[in-house]
């Protein structure tokens, strides 16, 4: 029997989609044994904005020393957490079907945006989701947030919550479960009003470049549709020099024959919003006309501030 060892972080969350991984391994090939291996994280270590913390790359960096210390065969991470800058020596080896990539606001009362009373506390760690809950609601009062998922919804549902709503990714509640356990405090916030982070949904399968053995097997578990579309909104905050710091937002998707692309960029305070909307013939050609897009309305300016 073949073992193969997969890096996650040890949050329940990150876990499970690390099992998801597994068991489509196993799935296609019986005799491989799967061995989750648990990480900690600089990112999971401290309790303060990412942004103050050296960005995005603090949830990845110990998994991917483990790759190269040859101490595991490939890692697991949410898409959206994965710095666009990556080492030359990985690779995004596959992307499994993407979940849903949408935010949901999680409230008390479980109804939209529009439900929650005047000057509702709601909150979040993401400058994105700020600045367009903001651009949405001016009179809420959003609160930095940080933990994973279960610590995030513990704000709201409890005995005395101390915020009305959080606004977390859809996809991580339906890969944990809680959205069918919280089924009836879960509003899921459509795309053309919250523009979600690239990635957003979908899981990416990290190994060293030429990893032997591993890439025959990975692309068998990789949904090409999802990995183009991947690819494509990585390459829009390239293009446009972003990172954690920035308010932008980027979703790609096949839409039949074409390719559907919005992309949002915003004042950390909502104040000011770009937002753009197009289709293409391929994923490529979608990314590039939207980022076009985005520099002729300024976004580089907005970015800056």
């Amino acid at each position: 029997m073949r073992r193969i060892r997969i890096a996650t972080r040890t949050s329940i969350l990150a876990q499970r989609q690390a099992a998801l991984v597994a068991e489509a391994i196993r799935s296609i090939d019986e005799t491989i044994d799967t061995e989750l291996v648990l990480l900690g994280t600089a990112g999971d270590a401290r309790s303060v904005k990412v942004s103050e913390i050296g960005g995005k790359g603090i949830f990845t960096a110990e998994l991917e020393a483990a790759l190269r210390a040859g101490e595991v065969d490939l890692a697991v991470h949410s898409a959206k957490d994965l710095p666009v800058a990556m080492a030359e020596d990985l690779q995004i080896a596959a992307v499994p079907p993407r979940d849903d990539p949408r935010d949901a606001l999680v409230s008390r009362g479980g109804g939209a945006l529009a439900d929650l009373p005047g000057g509702a506390k709601v909150g979040t760690g993401s400058l994105r989701r700020r600045a367009q809950l903001l651009a949405t609601r001016s009179d809420l009062q959003v609160v930095s947030l940080r933990g994973n998922v279960e610590t995030r919804l513990g704000k709201v549902i409890c005995d005395e919550p101390p915020l009305d709503a959080v606004v977390v990714a859809m996809a991580g509640l339906n890969r944990s479960g809680l959205a069918s356990r919280y089924a009836g405090k879960v509003h899921p916030l459509e795309l053309d009003q919250f523009v979600p982070a690239a990635g957003q949904g979908a899981l990416a399968v990290q190994t060293l470049l030429g990893r032997g053995g591993l890439g025959d097997l990975l692309a068998r578990i990789d949904d090409p549709d999802s990995h183009k579309a991947l690819t494509a909104e990585r390459s829009v905050i390239a293009a446009l020099h972003a990172d954690c710091h920035s308010c932008i937002g980027v979703h790609i998707a096949r839409a039949a024959d074409r390719w559907g692309a919005q992309a949002m960029v915003a004042s950390p305070d909502g104040t000011d919003v770009l937002r753009e909307r197009l289709a293409a013939p391929s994923p490529d050609a979608a990314a590039a006309r939207i980022t076009e897009a985005l520099l002729q309305a300024g976004a580089v300016e907005l970015l800056s501030r």
